[in-house]
């Protein structure tokens, strides 16, 4: 395994596998703020040199974390298939990504070799692409996933609608969500994240979810975003929900951090195929972001992008009907500014459809952070170019709940107008029937007038 390179007369060396990754790295405050990023662009540029000569057999001999200390290496070799993996282990990082790259290599052909590639592999060829690259990899992927219905067909957009209140007041939330369903928002999930994680107000939020859902034969999906132990308690009381939400990170510290390991997932899982109010079989959602780890100082000096998709590899064990990233939540200390928030949206994006996962994008932003709202929208343009399933719906682009930036509900009427793109079929036909949409896709005079869930002033 050679770990060193020549360029212009300089002789770079790199003593692991784990520095060689950290340095081929485009530029992350985050990385820079641990002290293992590159420190010019030639030593970036021979550490891209010396990733793209490793094999993928080198990659996974060498884990940026050893089997024997982390939880989520484990899990993610256990999930390789090895005949797959033995096909093309002695591929280099350079030659997978040409072959991805190619144009007759065909989205069965990537979703075959995704099967026996584990999270340092995926950064690996990832880290070998440009933004053009990112961008036209994942558009050769399309993972749908279905709950109640399914979102992620080609030819379709959908939206996540985000009705967050700063109190949990289910009038507030009610009001926010019939805002954004007469917008045409809500075909990937209603989802709250409450203020309050408590058993008693989950399935509150729940079930007032749920039951205006069948109200108005809403053809989509709830979820209440309390931690998944919370989750599970109000559904073993008699909560209805479709699909359990929780955040996950790239090392099992992480994830202790978070309160979950893979034992509490797994119960999670067999708990919503059994007693969630949806068929599925894709019944969780979870939201990642570079950057977690690091914020947590649960990173074991590994870079940010090389975490992230040892995250999506634990993911996929659980089929999920959604995977959300929204890295750019954290801070500059994570992403400093536009530039390093479009590059990471690109990068998991196209990282999580490698993986094999039905992926969703919240290229989101602090206040705080040297970001605006023309680069999160040139982030979204880029990606919505690139097949992400689904975004965020969020009243005006302002969570007045999470105090962050997100895409708003006239985003995805004009995404969708742009991309000629439709919503979920049956969310589709739903809106039609309403008189919010026309049968071009179109919204109508009634979009945006939540009154039309009112009658004589009360909800209908």
């Amino acid at each position: 395994m050679k770990l060193k390179t020549k360029l212009f007369g300089v002789t770079y060396k790199f003593n692991s596998i784990k520095e060689v990754l950290a340095k081929a790295n485009e530029e992350k405050s985050g990385d820079g703020l641990l002290k293992i990023g590159a420190e010019t662009s030639q030593e970036r540029v021979a550490a891209k040199r010396v990733l793209s000569e490793l094999t993928l057999e080198d990659l996974r001999k060498h884990p940026t974390i050893p089997m024997e200390e982390d939880e989520v290496t484990r899990m993610i070799d256990n999930l390789i298939n090895e005949r797959i993996y033995n096909d093309i282990k002695n591929w280099t990082v350079g030659y997978l990504r040409e072959y991805i790259l190619q144009h007759d290599t065909s989205e069965e052909d990537i979703k075959r070799i995704s099967k026996g590639l584990n999270g340092e592999m995926i950064a690996g060829v990832a880290k070998l692409m440009s933004n053009m690259d990112l961008v036209y990899g994942a558009s050769k992927i399309n993972v749908w996933a279905k709950a109640n219905t399914v979102i992620g067909r080609p030819g379709t957009l959908s939206f996540r609608l985000q009705a967050n209140h700063p109190t949990d007041d289910i009038d507030g939330i009610l009001a926010s969500m019939m805002e954004g369903l007469s917008y045409g928002c809500g075909d990937a999930v209603i989802g709250i994240n409450p203020v309050e994680d408590t058993v008693g107000n989950t399935m509150k939020i729940m079930n007032c979810l749920y039951d205006f859902m069948m109200k108005w034969n809403i053809p989509t999906q709830t979820c209440v975003l309390s931690h998944i132990s919370t989750q599970m308690e109000a559904v073993k009381r008699g909560a209805l929900v479709s699909v359990f939400f929780q955040s996950i990170a790239g090392t099992e510290d992480a994830n202790k951090a978070f309160g979950i390991n893979q034992l509490l997932l797994d119960e999670a899982f067999e708990l919503i195929k059994k007693q969630g109010a949806a068929p599925g079989p894709n019944l969780m959602y979870f939201e990642t972001g570079q950057g977690a780890e690091m914020s947590l100082d649960t990173d074991h000096g590994v870079d940010e992008m090389t975490l992230e998709a040892r995250t999506y590899c634990i993911a996929k064990k659980y089929f999920p009907f959604m995977v959300n990233n929204v890295s750019g939540f954290i801070g500059p200390e994570t992403l400093y500014d536009g530039k390093q928030m479009i590059r990471a949206n690109l990068e998991d994006h196209f990282m999580g459809k490698l993986a094999g996962l039905p992926m969703g994008m919240a290229p989101c932003y602090t206040n705080h952070t040297k970001m605006d709202q023309n680069d999160q929208e040139s982030a979204t343009m880029l990606l919505a170019l690139a097949g992400s399933n689904y975004y965020m719906g969020v009243p005006v682009g302002d969570d007045v709940m999470l105090s962050y930036q997100d895409t708003s509900f006239h985003d995805d009427a004009t995404l969708r107008e742009l991309l000629n793109r439709t919503p979920a079929q049956e969310f589709f036909h739903w809106l039609i029937n309403m008189g919010i949409m026309d049968q071009d896709g179109k919204l109508t005079a009634k979009a945006g007038d939540p009154s039309i869930f009112l009658k004589n002033g009360e909800v209908n």
